[in-house]
């Protein structure tokens, strides 16, 4: 069955690339390369059903596929060797984490104009097509902030030479996150729901457990301007 089509996406106006520029959001990835990371956000307490304060989490957590894991363990290697040497997947895992988090409050807004830069150009094409025909609930269950990523984890790694002699890197980063959007459970099989009790009453909010799947790309090519750039966006169930 087609989703309803609701509001559409637009081009917003150049003037929010540079009112965006004052405004208190999280750097992404710095120019330099290495991800420039923010104060951490202040974590939300949740409140037990006695009413007093204390922190609950989900903990999800997942076990590595060994041949995986060398052979990136390998592939970090090699860019520190061959491309930077002040590459740290930790640090790394940290900034794709806040670009995550920025780049999909974008996306629910559609504010797409502000992803240039951060997103490639064609890549912005083919998710304005796709936001144009989602439904308020799904756009709602892009946005995730900083404190609703419950697992970060690194996937495929790649290095690519051209025949012009061009050289890039690719880190594939997978994410879990949790949210509160009302979504439809005929659609959304296979993913895993959650009651959290929230405020000093203790009420139950119904939280969902979702993935997303972001794909960053560097040009090391001598002479290019050091940038990570998202070029893959995927929200499982929502935005594939």
């Amino acid at each position: 069955m087609a989703l309803p089509v609701l509001r559409g996406c637009h081009r917003v106006s150049s003037t929010l690339k540079i009112t965006r520029l004052f405004l208190n959001e999280s750097p992404v990835l710095n120019r330099g390369g290495r991800p420039r990371l923010p104060p951490p956000p202040a974590q939300r307490p949740f409140s037990s059903p006695a009413g007093g304060q204390q922190n609950q989490k989900v903990v999800v957590f997942g076990i590595p596929n060994p041949f995986i894991w060398v052979r990136t363990r390998m592939y970090y290697f090699l860019i520190r060797a061959y491309f930077d040497k002040e590459f740290r997947i930790e640090e790394f895992s940290e900034g794709a984490k806040q670009a995550f988090s920025h780049v999909s409050r974008l996306l629910s807004k559609c504010q797409l104009d502000a992803l240039e830069g951060l997103v490639a150009k064609d890549l912005i094409g083919k998710l304005e097509e796709k936001l144009n025909l989602m439904p308020s609930n799904y756009k709602k269950a892009l946005s995730v902030e900083p404190e609703e990523i419950m697992y970060t984890t690194p996937g495929d790694v790649g290095i690519y030479y051209g025949d012009d002699g061009r050289k890039f890197v690719s880190i594939l980063m997978r994410f879990w996150y949790l949210t509160s959007a009302r979504l439809p459970e005929d659609t959304m099989e296979g993913t895993r729901v959650f009651q959290v009790a929230l405020g000093e009453e203790g009420e139950a909010e119904t939280k969902r457990l979702l993935s997303a799947h972001y794909e960053f790309q560097r040009e090391f090519t001598e002479g290019v301007a050091p940038a990570w750039t998202i070029t893959k966006i995927e929200h499982s169930k929502l935005l594939d």
